[in-house]
């Protein structure tokens, strides 16, 4: 589908990748791995047509739709969300109105004549193709998309320019799911969604029909969805073929392989060079020492290993000791207007506790952590800390609270404890300034850079309560995995908001959910645990409503005949039978079997993709291949079962409250 040859990219003196050669299958799905700045961002690009390679093609058959999703920076204004998204379907539009035109003119033509058979074959031919875009489900799947994205209907008249940064990247990432390019390239697609809207994310490219090239720092998008990993290291780019976490046990494997080979031929070309050296002089030896120089010249040099990046193992300051209880909130009320994140809500946590905070955007997360850290007051209730309770906050907006004066290494050693101020260097380094990045001036740091310094000088502030608002958003994932081992080792409290699961997943065991419209829920486990247990309470709600609904349609049914004759009554008792004995019974046993089926496809779902993501599978890539193909079949089989279940269930309640059925 898309063939890349002999591609390289060069900045200056600096070589991003070069001879880079690789191809795209259709429905592959391949991740980018490396740390910021080895070139995955601009080989998306190259891909895309927006940024020109310094030497190399890439090549891809005509008519191939390449999709691309930046990491930041669009923004659309003068336009309703539903008009934005609408224009996804631009093709169907101009389709119709070609046809349009076309049959106006085709009214003026002789029928007898050649050009009006040729024309009407073109109206065919279109017309097929606006058939295959199939345009009476456009307004059903701009519906489910953008309601899959975190959007509200009452969201779909307002103009686009009244959504933040965040909101405008899900209306673009909307308007690529539904053009449904045959190729789409995603660059931190996850980045500021929220856990609900991430999982739907994740499941949408299961099933996405083309193929996907992902760049992402999400552990577990990156697992469950790639099967082959291209990453970019020192100036080079080497494939493997299995997910991220395949190609971090495999690079440690040629690492330690090519530094054995190394080393074997560094042994070998210095034997033969203390020959040489030994024995030059020799006239008994010379045809001797010249076979070895011309041996030696021939020798294909390995080159020498490059050092990994150094982890630097973080620790926090000594936190200054605290009582049991760390901060306390009792019949708290915050409201914005007409608009109530909570109200009489009661919250304690207690020291050592390390608890996620998790939610859609708006639904008052940010609100809570400003008022737990008592940066904001609420609109009733208290607000109390501990004894000796010593918080640090990392907001979202933290950064812009920096001297933009100072240098980053300035800035964070006025931060820094005694005891931290050593490890300021180090810690940059693991956040990703490097060299002479240190001296920079805060002013012209990008926002994503600025972020990160604000992240280590919380981290140096000795604190025993830790509040961290979207921490790892602009870290890769060494630095991910610097500040997690350090959070874990951490004897202090936290409150972590974030939808990075395999972030949080190791590190917390509460999780408290902010919804609108109700009180937040504490879950006693980590985020697996939470996504598991709400959805269960969800489907338990479900089933509960379920009967409620069925009564009140049959205390309406009984009321109404009450009015009818005897003889009446007994021709819609009979009615009722034979219409329950050929149209409900039938619908019941089909439901009863299609649950069976269904139990059996989930089940035989959760063991193939346990199996998938398994080392025997990993390791082998004909094996990954059929559980992957096999996987896909199950999905597919779910989702129509599910499709017909949800017909049947609804034809059975309708039937039911018809029939004056109470269960």
């Amino acid at each position: 589908m898309i063939s890349v040859q002999s591609l390289r990219v060069e900045f200056g003196a600096r070589v991003l990748f070069n001879d880079l050669a690789f191809s795209v299958q259709p429905r592959e799905r391949i991740a980018f791995a490396g740390h910021n700045g080895a070139g995955k961002s601009t080989l998306m690009k190259c891909i895309a047509g927006i940024q020109p390679p310094s030497a190399g093609a890439i090549h891809a058959p005509k008519g191939t739709r390449i999709g691309y999703l930046p990491q930041e920076g669009i923004h659309v204004r003068g336009r309703t969300l539903w008009v934005e998204t609408e224009s996804a379907f631009g093709e169907a539009v101009a389709l119709r109105s070609k046809i349009d035109h076309l049959s106006r003119d085709l009214s003026k033509l002789d029928p007898r004549s050649s050009p009006y058979a040729e024309m009407l074959e073109e109206i065919g031919g279109l017309e097929l193709q606006l058939d295959a875009t199939n345009p009476e489900r456009m307004k059903p799947r701009i519906e489910s998309v953008l309601q899959g994205l975190g959007f509200q209907k009452s969201d779909f008249t307002r103009d686009c320019a009244e959504f933040s940064g965040g909101w405008q990247m899900r209306i673009a990432m909307a308007k690529l799911f539904l053009q449904e390019p045959e190729v789409i390239l995603l660059d931190e697609p996850t980045n500021h969604l929220d856990i609900d809207t991430q999982l739907w994310v994740e499941q949408y490219l299961i099933n996405y029909p083309g193929a996907i090239l992902l760049i992402s720092h999400d552990r577990g998008l990156l697992d469950t969805l790639c099967t082959r990993t291209i990453a970019f290291h020192h100036g080079r780019a080497e494939e493997y073929a299995g997910n991220f976490s395949y190609y971090e046990r495999e690079s440690v494997l040629r690492r330690e392989i090519l530094f054995k080979q190394y080393t074997s031929q560094q042994r070998e070309i210095a034997e033969s060079q203390r020959f040489i050296d030994r024995f030059r002089a020799s006239a008994n030896k010379a045809t001797l020492v010249q076979s070895r120089i011309k041996l030696l010249a021939k020798i294909e040099r390995i080159p020498a290993p490059e050092m990994d990046d150094a982890v630097v193992k973080f620790k926090f300051p000594p936190p200054p000791a605290s009582g049991h209880t760390v901060a306390k909130l009792e019949g708290v009320a915050k409201s914005y207007g007409p608009l109530t994140v909570f109200s009489g809500f009661d919250f304690e946590i207690n020291k050592g506790e390390k608890i996620a905070i998790v939610g859609p955007n708006g639904a008052g997360k940010s609100t809570f952590c400003r008022i737990i850290t008592a940066r904001e007051a609420p609109d009733a209730g208290t607000h109390s800390f501990g004894h000796k309770v010593a918080p640090a906050f990392f907001s979202q907006n933290h950064s812009d609270e920096l001297d933009p004066d100072l240098t980053v290494l300035e800035t964070v050693e006025r931060s820094a404890s005694r005891e931290s101020l050593p490890h300021a260097r180090s810690l940059l380094g693991c956040f990703l300034f490097r060299g002479d990045d240190v001296f920079k001036r805060v002013g012209v740091l990008s926002g994503g850079e600025r972020s990160r310094v604000a992240l280590v000088c919380m981290l140096l502030t000795p604190a025993n309560f830790l509040i961290l608002d979207e921490p790892t958003n602009h870290l890769d994932m060494q630095s991910q995995d610097v500040l997690q081992r350090a959070l874990i080792d951490y004897p202090g409290s936290v409150l972590i908001v974030s939808h990075n699961r395999s972030f949080l997943d190791p590190l917390v065991t509460k999780t408290l959910e902010f919804r609108a419209g109700r009180q937040p829920l504490l879950y006693h486990g980590n985020i697996s645990y939470y996504i598991e247990k709400s959805a269960a309470d969800q489907a338990l709600a479900a089933a509960r409503n379920a009967p409620a609904r069925a009564t009140t349609g049959t205390s309406s049914g009984s009321n109404s005949s009450n009015n009818l004759s005897r003889k009446d009554q007994r021709r819609v008792e009979a009615e009722a039978r034979e219409l329950r004995s050929k149209t409900l019974r039938p619908r019941e046993t089909e439901l009863a079997a299609l649950e069976t089926k269904i139990a059996e496809l989930e089940a035989a779902q959760l063991t193939l993709t346990q199996h998938l993501s398994s080392d025997a599978c990993v390791a082998d890539p004909d094996l990954l291949r059929e559980t992957s193909n096999a996987v896909e079949k199950v999905t597919q089989a779910l989702e129509t079962n599910y499709s017909r279940w949800g017909e049947l269930s609804a034809d059975i309640e309708t039937l039911r409250a018809k029939l004056g059925l109470t269960e």
